[in-house]
């Protein structure tokens, strides 16, 4: 998100770590999604959001995997970087629009409490949503940049899009639907966690007040990570120049701890943070565990 290449204190190991510890994460929670898929997703409503959570790992997956492969531009090619930078913008820009997709179911079924949607209209439209514009925003930004030539579509030193100035380069075909998006799911999570707050208001008792508020917790958590708001440190990091100190190199070290260890958050709040994709997830282990007894019996 750095405007131009910059070199911090161990902000290579830590990405490194990171993105490793993310590449990990997420496969295990595409593992996770297998096994439970069909103990767990029995309603419209949670076909879609562990289909939107699937699609989502699955891009970062993709894009940890090429961002790590073309760490050092000095040992591959110029086509390896520029498909890793293709890649990439792809990868991130689908991710984000699948969040996209998430926060708008979330957010129509938190104001439309009446109005259920089909499962096919809402597949047609997160497929849309989620493949189709990215891949529209990627494919005009490559050729309208000479083919995707190196210095107009990507730069050969980060294997990453260019920068050129206030509102020029191709960094700003990510940044700017990455931008509305986070301000979109920002939104929506203020608005869910709202409607929480005014259906848990109804109950009076103190203990239930605890709950209430628990409840709004575990949802500020839950939708932070999926919603990709800790991207909001990276458009910080864009804004923000070195020479600021000791704030920018803070609002920087935030950023890469954040997202590079997005994967192992995801697991940990939408996988092993979901208490029905966690009992069906022992459910399935207590039986493998079981049966060989069974056999012997």
């Amino acid at each position: 998100m750095s405007r131009y290449p910059i070199e911090i204190p161990y902000m290579t190991e830590i990405t490194y770590a990171g993105l490793s510890a993310s590449v990990v994460s997420l496969v295990i929670s595409l593992l996770i999604e297998l096994i439970v898929w069909s103990k767990v997703v029995k309603t419209n409503t949670l076909h879609l959001r562990h289909t939107a959570h699937v699609n989502i790992s699955l891009c970062l997956l993709v894009a940890d995997c090429c961002f790590l492969a073309s760490s050092q531009p000095e040992i591959i090619s110029e086509i390896w970087c520029r498909i890793a930078a293709l890649l990439k913008h792809f990868c991130y820009l689908a991710m984000f629009f699948w969040m996209l997709s998430l926060s708008t179911m979330l957010l129509h079924q938190a104001v439309f409490l009446f109005h259920k949607v089909g499962k096919k209209t809402y597949l047609r439209f997160s497929l849309v949503l989620g493949y189709v514009c990215p891949f529209l925003i990627v494919f005009i930004t490559f050729l309208t940049n000479n083919g995707g030539a190196q210095d107009a579509y990507f730069c050969l030193e980060t294997c990453w899009l260019v920068y050129s100035g206030l509102l020029k380069g191709t960094i700003y075909t990510f940044i700017l639907p990455v931008g509305i998006i986070v301000f979109i799911n920002l939104f929506a999570m203020i608005v869910v966690i709202m409607k929480l707050l005014e259906h848990r208001s109804r109950e009076k008792s103190h203990e239930k007040e605890i709950q209430a508020a628990k409840t709004v917790l575990r949802s500020v958590i839950l939708l932070t990570p999926i919603f990709g708001l800790p991207w909001i440190f990276g458009f910080a990091t864009f804004i923000m120049d070195l020479t600021a100190g000791a704030v920018t190199l803070a609002v920087n070290y935030a950023f890469v701890v954040l997202n590079a260890f997005q994967g192992l958050f995801i697991l940990l709040t939408t996988c092993l943070g979901d208490r029905m994709t966690r009992e069906a997830l022992l459910n399935s282990f207590r039986k493998k565990v079981s049966e060989p007894q069974l056999v012997r019996k």
